[in-house]
C-alpha cells in the first residue's frame, strides 16, 4: 500500500498556496509598503498623532449627539430590518415546516418560498455601504439613508437566519396541534415558536451589535453619525480626535455588548413563549415599553417620523432614483473592464482573511489559557496568574480590532501604506482578525480534553499534547468560522473602495459621483453575481472538506452568526 503524501503536498494545500500567492499579486501587496523606512515613519507619525486622545471641553462636548445618532440608526435600522424580514421569513421557511402545522404545501407555496428566498439573497448579498451610497443619492445626505440601508441590507440577513431557526425547530408540537383541529397559524406559533424563540431573540441582540459598528461607518458616504466626524477629523489630520472618537466608540460597543449579553443570560432562563406569571408579564410589558420608547427617541433625535419617510417627496425620490438606474450597462466593453475590479475585490478578500487567520490563530491561542494548562499538571500560582493576565491583554487587542468596522481600519491604512488594495487587505486582516481570533479562542477552550490527557500520559509534553489533543479536534470549527468570515470579507472588500482602497466599491463610488446611473447598477450587479458565486462556492467547499461534530450543522444560526460575535 502506498504511504499518504503529506498534507502540504495535497491538492487542496497546494491550490490554497498558490491562490494566496495570485491575491498576494492581485491586492499589491509590499512588504516595504508596510516595513519600509518610509512606512515605518508613517506609521509612527500617525501613532504619535494618535497619542494622547484629544481631551478638550469642546470635543468632549460634541461627543454625545454623534453616538446618540449612531445608536438611533442602529435601532430604527434594526426596527425596518424585524418589520421587512419577519414575513419574508416566513415565507422563506420550508413548506414542510408549513406542512407539520397543517397548511398544504402545494405548488404556489413552493413558488412563494423560492421567491422569498431569492428576494432575502438579494438583500444581504448587496453589502450595507453600497446601500447607503444609493440612498443617499435618492433621498439625500442625513440619517435617513442610513436606517434605510441598515434595514434593507439586515432585513435579508434575519430573514434568512429567522427562517433557518424556524425549520430547525422540533416540528412534533405542530403536529400534534395540527392533528388536535388547531389552526395553521396557530400550530405555528404554539408549536414551533417556543423552542425557537431564545434562538431568534439571541441572534436579533446580535444583530444590533452589529449595527451599531455598521452604522458608525455609514457617516463616511453622508448617513450620518460618529463615521461623519472621524472622517472630517481624518480629513484634518487630527488624529488625536480619531483617537478619542475610536475610544469612545470602543465603550459604547463594550457597554451595548455587555448589556446584550445580561439580556440574553435571562431570555436563556426562560422557556414558555408567553410569561407564566404576574412578575414575567411585568417585565415583559416594560421591556416592551422600553423597546417603544428607544424607536421614538431615537426618530425624535433623527428627526424621522413615518410620515417623512413615507412622504410623496421621499418616495418620489427614490422610485425616480431607481428608474435612473434602469437598465444597467451590460455592453461587452463595461463587462470587460469589470473584470479587473472584481479580481482586485476577490484578491483583497482572500489575503485579507488568510492574513486574519493567522493573527486570529496566535492571539487567540493566547487569549485561551486552556489551551496551555489542560494536560499540564500542577502549575504554579505566579505561571497561573501571567497566563490569566496575558488571555486577557490578547482578549482586548482582539476586542479593539473588532470594534472598528473594516471601512474605518481600511481610511487609516490608507494614510499609513497609501492607496490602493493593500490597504483595503491590511484592513480586513485587523477587523476580521479581532473576529475570528474570538472565534478560535472559544472553539480552543470547548474541546474536550480527554485525547490531551491521553497524550500526556503517553509521555508528550504538554505543548505537543495541546497541539495535537486539541487543534485537531477544533479543525473543523476553525476552518468553517474562516470560511463564513471569508464570505462576509467578499461583501466588505466590494465596498472598501469608497475610501481609496480599490476593487468594485471604488468604481462605484466614481460612478455615483460622476451621475453614470447604468454604469453605477451594473456595478452594483457585479458585487450581487460576485457573492453570490463565492457564497456558493464556499458552500461547495464547506461540505467536503468540513466534517460537522456530532450534533452540530455548519448552516446553524450559530455559525451564521460569526460576522456579528460581540467585542
Amino acid at each position: 500500500m502506498t504511504a499518504p503524501r503529506p498534507f502540504w503536498l495535497r491538492v487542496p494545500f497546494l491550490a490554497g498556496v498558490l491562490a494566496l500567492l495570485a491575491a498576494w499579486r492581485g491586492a499589491e501587496g509590499s512588504l516595504s509598503a508596510l516595513a519600509g523606512p518610509d512606512a515605518r515613519r508613517a506609521l509612527a507619525d500617525l501613532a504619535r498623532g494618535f497619542w494622547p486622545p484629544a481631551h478638550s471641553p469642546e470635543l468632549l462636548g460634541r461627543l454625545a449627539r454623534p453616538l446618540a445618532e449612531t445608536v438611533a440608526i442602529a435601532v430604527l435600522g434594526l426596527g425596518l430590518a424585524l418589520v421587512l424580514a419577519a414575513p419574508l421569513a416566513l415565507l422563506a421557511v420550508s413548506p414542510d415546516v408549513h406542512a407539520a402545522c397543517g397548511r398544504r404545501a402545494g405548488p404556489a407555496r413552493r413558488a412563494l418560498h423560492a421567491g422569498a428566498r431569492g428576494v432575502l439573497a438579494v438583500l444581504r448579498s448587496i453589502p450595507e455601504v453600497v446601500w447607503a451610497l444609493l440612498f443617499v443619492r435618492a433621498v439625500g445626505i442625513g440619517p435617513l439613508p442610513g436606517v434605510l440601508a441598515l434595514g434593507v441590507s439586515y432585513a435579508g440577513v434575519l430573514g434568512k437566519v429567522y427562517a433557518e431557526i424556524l425549520e430547525s425547530a422540533p416540528r412534533r408540537p405542530a403536529e400534534a396541534l395540527a392533528a388536535s383541529g388547531a389552526r395553521p397559524g396557530a400550530a405555528l406559533v404554539l408549536g414551533v415558536l417556543p423552542a425557537a424563540r431564545p434562538l431568534l431573540v439571541s441572534y436579533t441582540l446580535y444583530r444590533f451589535d452589529c449595527a451599531l459598528r455598521t452604522s458608525a461607518v455609514l457617516g463616511l458616504v453622508g448617513a450620518g453619525g460618529a463615521g461623519q466626524e472621524i472622517e472630517l477629523a481624518l480629513k484634518m489630520l487630527a488624529y488625536d480626535e480619531v483617537a478619542t472618537w475610536i475610544v469612545a466608540l470602543f465603550v459604547l460597543v463594550g457597554a451595548v455588548d455587555l448589556a446584550s449579553a445580561a439580556i440574553r443570560r435571562r431570555l436563556r432562563a426562560q422557556r414558555s413563549v408567553f410569561p407564566t406569571s404576574r412578575g414575567e408579564l411585568a417585565r415583559w410589558a416594560a421591556a416592551a415599553v422600553a423597546i417603544a420608547a428607544a424607536a421614538v427617541a431615537s426618530a425624535h433625535l433623527l428627526d424621522l417620523s413615518p410620515g417623512a419617510v413615507l412622504s410623496a417627496s421621499a418616495l418620489g425620490g427614490m422610485g425616480e432614483f431607481a428608474r435612473r438606474l434602469w437598465p444597467p450597462d451590460l455592453s461587452p466593453g463595461l463587462l470587460r473592464g469589470l473584470l479587473p475590479a472584481a479580481g482586485e475585490t476577490l484578491a483583497v478578500s482572500v489575503l485579507g482573511t488568510a492574513l486574519a487567520a493567522a493573527a486570529g490563530l496566535a492571539i487567540g491561542a493566547l487569549a485561551a489559557p486552556r489551551l496551555a494548562t489542560v494536560g499540564g499538571g500542577r502549575d504554579r500560582a505566579l505561571t497561573r496568574g501571567l497566563r490569566r493576565a496575558v488571555a486577557v491583554l490578547a482578549r482586548a487587542v482582539l476586542a479593539l480590532g473588532r470594534t472598528l468596522p473594516e471601512l474605518l481600519w481600511a481610511l487609516l491604512f490608507t494614510f499609513a501604506v497609501g492607496l490602493g488594495p493593500f490597504a483595503g487587505a491590511l484592513a480586513l486582516a485587523v477587523h476580521t482578525g479581532g473576529v475570528l481570533g474570538r472565534l478560535y479562542a472559544e472553539a480552543l477552550e470547548e474541546v474536550p480534553e480527554g485525547p490531551v490527557l491521553a497524550l500526556r500520559a503517553g509521555g508528550a509534553t504538554p505543548a505537543a499534547a495541546a497541539a495535537l489533543g486539541v487543534l485537531p479536534q477544533a479543525l473543523p470549527q476553525l476552518v468553517a468560522y474562516t470560511l463564513y468570515r471569508f464570505e462576509v470579507n467578499v461583501r466588505a472588500a466590494a465596498v472598501l473602495g469608497v475610501v481609496g482602497a480599490g476593487g468594485l466599491g471604488r468604481e462605484l463610488y466614481l460612478a455615483l459621483s460622476w451621475f453614470q446611473w447604468s454604469r453605477a447598477s451594473a456595478l452594483v450587479l457585479a458585487v450581487l453575481v460576485l457573492v453570490l458565486l463565492v457564497d456558493g462556492a464556499s458552500g461547495w467547499v464547506r461540505s467536503r472538506i468540513v466534517l460537522p461534530r456530532a450534533g452540530q450543522s455548519f448552516t446553524s444560526p450559530a455559525l451564521r452568526a460569526a460576522d456579528s460575535i460581540p467585542a
